[in-house]
């Protein structure tokens, strides 16, 4: 990484970046190094280094090709998922890096929390950061936490925590835990047609061209027997049904839990209680959970 360097109050090494990078050199980069012999060495932890890039300016074209793969309405507001898409190629430079403890190559999303300060409008350029933490055993191998944050004019206004897990056949975890009966999924107030090309569509928009998600060959390489939605379209679809009915400032998290498969039927549910929700994306035919969140 050749860029200016400093240290930061919190003592991470920062990386300032004249721009973002391209997310297809980072994939191919993630690829050659999944062959044997060529990964290099991981560290057993989480590199002390931040990755910055300033003055990012949103193409009016692209939002709303955003908008329109995830379901929102065409407007100058930015979708809270948006940032994320906006911000990614940052993160993905952050987590391809040689020395990153795990490799990206069959990393699972777990988990997706985002805080929105304040509503970011179309003519705003963004300041990202990106840095990881908060790496830790999982019954499953290992995870950790990617944070990525977007600032206007100095000030935070958006927050990104995605949580990745790395599948060790070695686990640190202990055993899994006795998953029990499956509750019965809440009544839908929406079902989804979730057709191949979301997966093609999203990756178009959000530069993330993991072939799990747009190739069945790809999908069958990775355990899956046939391509699966992006995760974070999931949360995107779930919030654009909800977008006439959010605040201004609020936290959305999901947890993602089976993989939506290309194609299939989803049930989406969601429970007010005041100024919060509840809601949960489900398999319409045999209820098998498929995302479950809050907006806080």
């Amino acid at each position: 990484m050749t860029a200016p360097e400093r240290t930061g109050p919190d003592g991470r090494l920062r990386i300032d970046l004249p721009r973002l990078p391209a997310p297809g050199a980072l994939y191919r980069r993630a690829l050659l190094g999944a062959l044997p012999g060529t990964g290099g060495r991981r560290r057993p932890e989480v590199p002390a280094v931040e990755l910055a890039v300033t003055g990012v300016p949103v193409d009016p074209a692209h939002l709303a090709d955003y908008d329109r793969v995830c379901g929102f309405r065409l407007a100058d507001r930015l979708p809270a998922t948006y940032l994320h898409v906006l911000g990614f190629p940052l993160s993905l430079r952050l987590m391809t890096a040689p020395e990153f403890p795990i490799p990206l190559t069959g990393v699972v999303h777990v988990a997706n929390r985002i805080t929105v300060h304040r509503p970011v409008e179309a003519g705003e350029t963004v300041d990202f950061r990106t840095y990881a933490e908060n790496l830790r055993p999982h019954e499953r191998g290992r995870q950790l936490d990617v944070v990525l944050v977007g600032s206007v004019g100095g000030e935070e206004v958006w927050r990104g925590v995605s949580t990745y897990l790395g599948k060790e056949r070695t686990a640190g975890g202990g055993p899994r835990p006795d998953r029990g009966d499956r509750p019965t999924p809440p009544p839908a107030s929406a079902h989804w047609r979730v057709t191949p090309r979301v997966g093609t569509d999203y990756a178009r928009v959000s530069g993330d061209h993991n072939p799990i998600h747009t190739s069945r060959l790809g999908a069958r390489l990775f355990g899956f027997p046939r391509p699966i939605a992006h995760g974070m379209w999931s949360k995107a679809r779930c919030l654009a049904a909800l977008e006439s009915r959010l605040p201004e400032a609020y936290t959305v998290e999901v947890a993602f839990k089976l993989p939506v498969p290309l194609p299939s039927t989803v049930a989406f549910s969601a429970t007010a209680t005041g100024a919060a929700w509840d809601f949960a994306l489900h398999d319409a035919r045999q209820g098998r959970p498929h995302l479950v969140g809050t907006v806080r």
